[in-house]
């Protein structure tokens, strides 16, 4: 019949594939057993079976034995390997364990873990595919090596028509993740690449898939195991690709930035700690500082805290801050109406500046501000009577203020910042200006004083003088109000580097703002894209573009908020727009976006980093590739001012800025001289300073007692002499003898010394020749004398133990 001839045809047509795979799997014999590690099953995978006849077996396939002896493989050449289920393509495989990984050595030997054999087991089945009804070649291949190749022209070439899903899976230690960077990808039309991991809760992960992979790009893994999936068709030619893998050491992802606060990371790794602090203003609510814990899945140990602004508040001693509309409430009663207090009291003799830098108040809020805590206080301001906003701010008649707000329904879009400064009776205040800074011709703000203004970079001088003079000596104040700095909607950069911040930042930006940024750097390189903040409402967008406007590719459109990510061009030029919903009712808006720029090498290296003045730099690598460290050092005289090491990131961005060398004008502390006291004229040891010593009561000292320290060009400053000391007042009386002194004074001792010897020796002589001249001690003692009994008891007269004695008499 037809339906008989069909499954004929369709039964030659299996045996032929079926026969067509084991013929490639046996000329590939000599470059599989080439890789070590490499694993073959001892049967034929029982999926086969359903789709080969009885006969097949017995006349077309060798028997097991002929197969092992043509790959060069003998019974008890490593474990047995039986067919592997057909896999789950729609989830991520769970790898081995480092620990369960068998290899075999070329000598036969079992091999488990790790060591200088490749951890990799190869899995070859043959399984029906749903989709094309046919025999679908699976292979595993599992790495557990720190660092190796994944490459698909080592697998096996196909039979035509095949087609072949294979799975390359990473498993290192825990506590490291695996880093895939992209050699090379050719692939044809309808192949599936996608590289697949696992969160720190096993959830599977798509890290990246065909239409994301370049050359040269880096992907890693959020825990110790990677996969690589690649699926190829029987339609079109094979494509081919070629991955490097190495291991890093796993850390805790970079910290958010709160809103309104800031976050300083010492060590994203294990014991690393990561402390926040909030704006002028504004409080922590939450830990201040966190800690990078638990090593092998390394987890901050609690969630990042909020800035938040407070309902009210009392500050003693009040010299400068903020007053905030209070941040809207979290808690189910939100929609409630709100009274908020502040009191502020500066210290004695002094009044306050309040200036009132914000104040969008809705129809039913009301800010009043008083000179003075009690109820008959003066009011300075009340936006209840429809005056205009004083922008030069309000002055306090004496030392207090207090501020109330009150509003029936909170809404998100009331705000107002109040900032206030102490000074001091017969001054003006300190001027501020945000965004920006200022010089001044006095530091205490007296009558005349000129202060000059500038804004920072991606600011604009609006709504004000760029200088402002102080005047009137009675009651002394400024001749005219700070200006302001805005950011710019929109703009032409072509700086090396720079920042591009949504309009009107730090305040919210306005309805309707359609903003265009062109960035274009030198032409032998490409810009890349620091995304530090992005909250827009969901009816505004940003939209990154690769190119200028003429020929450009979208990198990215956004709304709504997102996480810190960077991104690169692939040309000199880039172009940002943003537009914001001219109603801006519906969804409200955002806080803005903050977007640093830097022009980055087109290669896969990081820009060459200039020489410093006075001093030099080592590279340990002559390209500029990721992990280049350069160090620098200053020469003599100099003192290097920042980090002597920088890294090159995976970004391709320096870990910091460099370093610079400045000339070393103080000396070292000579120290303190034993038994003295010192003064210094100046504590910080700089040139020209002087350190006089003086000896305490009975020392004396020697050497000088003035040091003064003096510059050297080149070199660094010295001291003028060595440390005095402080010794003995005797040994200082015979040490002050001079050389000639001293001989002197040794012969006239000599000299005495020999007359008295001399005077000695004539007159014992004499005595002993003549008897007129007798000593009493030349003769024995006159014993007849002695006329009473007598004991002698002086023990120098005891010998042998027996005490003499005796009686003499006449």
């Amino acid at each position: 019949s037809s339906a008989g001839g069909v499954q004929g045809q369709n039964t030659r047509e299996s045996l032929s594939r079926g026969q067509g795979l084991l013929e490639a799997v046996l000329a590939q014999g000599d470059h599989l057993l080439a890789q070590k590690g490499a694993v073959f099953p001892t049967a034929l995978p029982a999926d086969l079976l359903p789709f080969l006849p009885k006969e097949l077996g017995a006349r077309v396939l060798p028997p097991e034995d002929e197969i092992r002896r043509k790959l060069g493989l003998h019974r008890g050449n490593g474990p047995p390997v039986t067919s592997a289920p057909v896999e789950d393509t729609t989830r991520t495989p769970e790898p081995p364990t480092p620990s369960s990984v068998s290899t075999t050595d070329p000598s036969g030997a079992p091999h488990r873990g790790h060591g200088p054999l490749f951890a990799t087991v190869v899995t070859t089945t043959i399984g029906t595919d749903t989709d094309t009804n046919s025999l679908a070649p699976r292979c595993t291949v599992n790495f557990t090596d720190p660092e190796g190749y994944i490459d698909s022209s080592d697998d096996p070439p196909l039979p035509n028509g095949a087609f072949l899903q294979c799975t390359y899976t990473v498993t290192v230690y825990r506590g490291y993740g695996v880093e895939l960077q992209v050699k090379n990808v050719n692939l044809s039309e309808g192949e599936q690449l996608s590289i697949r991991g696992v969160d720190e809760g096993g959830a599977p992960l798509v890290l990246a898939n065909e239409t994301l992979l370049v050359e040269g790009q880096v992907i890693r893994s959020p825990t110790n195991t990677i996969s690589v999936f690649f699926r190829s068709f029987p339609e079109g030619g094979s494509g081919n690709f070629q991955l490097h893998y190495q291991i890093f050491r796993l850390s805790c992802s970079l910290p958010r930035r709160p809103h309104f606060g800031e976050v300083s990371v010492l060590d994203l790794h294990p014991g690393g700690t990561a402390r926040f602090h909030c704006h002028m203003g504004y409080h922590l609510q939450g830990a201040p500082v966190l800690t990078c814990i638990n090593a092998s899945l390394p987890i901050w140990s609690s969630r990042e805290p909020a800035c938040r602004a407070l309902c009210g508040g009392s500050v003693k001693n009040a010299t400068v801050g903020r007053v905030l509309s209070p941040s809207p409430p979290s808690s189910a009663n939100g929609t409630q109406g709100r009274s908020c207090s502040w009191s502020l009291e500066a210290p004695a003799g002094q009044r306050l500046h309040l200036h009132l830098e914000r104040m969008v108040l809705g129809p039913t809020d009301r800010l009043v501000l008083w000179s003075g805590l009690d109820a008959g206080s003066v009011v300075l301001f009340d936006s209840g009577r429809g005056t205009p906003i004083p922008f030069e701010g309000v002055i306090s008649e004496g030392p207090s203020v207090r501020v109330q707000f009150i509003t029936d329904i909170p809404s998100h879009t009331t705000s107002f910042n109040i900032r206030y400064e102490a000074f001091e009776k017969g001054h003006c205040y300190e001027p501020y200006i945000q965004n920006g800074n200022f010089t001044t011709s006095d530091p205490g703000y007296g009558v005349g004083t000129v202060v000059q203004f500038s804004c920072d970079a991606g600011h604009s001088l609006e709504q004000g003088p760029p200088v402002i003079e102080c005047i009137n000596a009675r009651d002394p104040y400024w001749n005219d109000t700070e200006p302001l700095c805005k950011a710019l909607c929109g703009g032409d950069l072509s700086g090396p580097s720079g920042v591009i911040l949504s309009p009107n930042w730090p305040e919210w930006y306005g309805e309707g703002e359609d903003c265009s940024w062109r960035i274009h750097v030198g032409e032998d390189k490409r810009v890349l894209l620091d995304v530090q903040l992005l909250n827009l409402s969901n009816s505004d967008m940003l939209t990154i573009l690769d190119g200028d406007e003429v020929t450009t590719r979208i990198l990215g459109q956004y709304v709504g908020g997102t996480s810190p990510f960077k991104l690169s061009s692939s040309s000199p030029d880039l172009t940002i727009t943003f537009h914001s919903d001219p109603a801006g009712l519906v969804f409200g808006k955002g806080e803005g976006f903050i977007i640093n720029y830097m022009e980055v090498s087109r290669n896969d290296s990081c820009p060459d980093l200039p020489e410093i003045q006075n001093g030099w730099k080592t590279t340990s690598h002559t390209a500029l590739v990721r992990g280049t460290r350069i160090t620098y050092q200053c020469d003599p005289g100099y003192d290097l001012v920042g980090r002597e090491t920088l890294t090159c990131q995976l970004d391709l961005s320096w870990s910091t800025q460099p370093p610079f060398c400045e000339k070393i004008m103080y000396c070292t502390d000579p120290g303190h001289v034993e038994h003295s006291t010192r003064s210094l004229s100046d504590p910080k040891l700089l040139v020209g300073t002087t350190i006089q010593y003086s000896c305490n009561p009975g020392f004396v000292l020697q050497g000088s007692a003035i040091l003064t320290c003096y510059g050297r060009e080149p070199g660094t400053p010295v001291w003028t002499s060595r440390l005095p000391h402080c010794v003995c007042n005797l040994w200082a009386r015979h040490s002050s003898f001079d050389g000639g002194n001293m001989a002197l004074a040794i012969f006239i001792l000599v000299l005495l010394l020999s007359v008295l010897l001399g005077g000695a020796y004539v007159y014992v002589t004499r005595c002993r020749y003549h008897s007129n001249l007798r000593l009493p001690l030349m003769y024995p003692h006159p014993y007849s004398q002695i006329t009473v009994e007598t004991e002698f008891d002086n023990p120098l007269y005891e010998t042998g133990g027996v005490r003499l004695q005796g009686n003499v008499s006449d």
